[in-house]
């Protein structure tokens, strides 16, 4: 999940909340869009390949 944050970057999100804190997990900060959505397609991938 991406959300833009108020500095302009995009943040990846976990679409799961993390049990223990009971927020979503960041997996990572981005200056584009575009880029966030490939490491979340890598992250999609390494869950079902890692």
């Amino acid at each position: 999940m991406i959300r833009k944050l108020k500095s302009g970057e995009y943040r990846l999100y976990s679409r799961k909340a993390d049990p223990k804190s009971g927020k979503r997990r960041n997996l990572g900060t981005f200056t584009t869009r575009v880029a966030a959505q490939k490491h979340e397609r890598a992250v999609q991938y390494f869950k079902r390949h890692g």
